[in-house]
């Protein structure tokens, strides 16, 4: 089977707390014939995957390496501190960085905020995920900040989160090769992006087919019935019988 003849599909590449369900289903409504294939990767290896081929299209945390790769940001995702649920952050609506101040806060190797300078006190080492941090927050040694999708990505009962309001935010982006930009990549663009599939620059599913003549309805007009000239009635015609008078019958004598 040659290339042109193989059926086409999308592989989709996503980073952890991002959540593409939405999007995916509206491409299964309007590509049903294109599988779509979902591939989680960490933070860090989404931009080397990309490169790579590994993915026709990421949803990415920014920043990112950015050299052969075009994006397009979608949301901003509001940044929250991740605490017992019996530390004294927990009975507040919101903090700032300074309120963090005495406190260990961890900082993971997959960490994607981007700070100026970082909040609280240093850990002896750091976690090498996310995952971890949060393990150890539950078992009381710091604090850990994050997306709120990490937050409840990661959701413990033992855990809760409160927003930090001068925290950097972590935005979202969709991520392709810019020599890739393919018609598949075009149609996800046109739905992250809420575009109908009948605008500008997306591609309906089926070309629009020509409207077929509509058949005459019971009020059209009829041609006259066999046999009948128009306007006048069968008995006028020429070819009728003699005597055509209508009576009764006369008696014989």
């Amino acid at each position: 089977m040659t290339s042109s003849e193989e059926t086409p599909s999308f592989r989709l590449a996503y980073v952890p707390g991002v959540t593409p369900t939405k999007w995916v289903r509206i491409w299964n409504e309007r590509l049903p014939d294109v599988p779509l294939t979902l591939i989680g990767v960490s933070a860090a290896e989404a931009s080397d995957v990309l490169r790579g081929g590994g993915a026709d299209a990421g949803l990415v945390r920014l920043p990112i390496d950015r050299t052969g790769l075009s994006a397009i940001p979608l949301y901003t995702e509001t940044t929250v501190v991740v605490i017992p649920k019996d530390h004294i952050v927990a009975s507040v609506d919101e903090v700032s960085a300074e309120d963090l101040a005495d406190d260990i806060v961890l900082h993971p190797l997959d960490d994607t905020l981007e700070w100026e300078r970082r909040p609280g006190q240093p850990a002896i080492e750091r976690p090498a995920t996310t995952a971890d941090a949060i393990e150890l927050v539950a078992a009381g040694v710091g604090l850990l900040v994050v997306p709120q999708s990490l937050a409840r990505l990661h959701h413990r009962k033992d855990l809760t989160y409160r927003p930090v309001s001068d925290a950097p935010e972590s935005r979202v982006a969709l991520s392709w090769l810019e020599d890739e930009t393919t018609d598949l990549v075009e149609d996800f663009i046109g739905i992250v992006r809420g575009r109908t599939v009948n605008s500008s620059r997306g591609r309906p599913k089926t070309p629009a087919q020509p409207k077929g003549k509509r058949p005459e309805t019971g009020g059209a007009r009829r041609k006259p019935a066999a046999g009948k000239a128009a306007g006048k009635s069968a008995r006028s015609g020429s070819g009728g019988a003699k005597g055509g008078k209508r009576g009764k019958p006369r008696r014989r004598s």
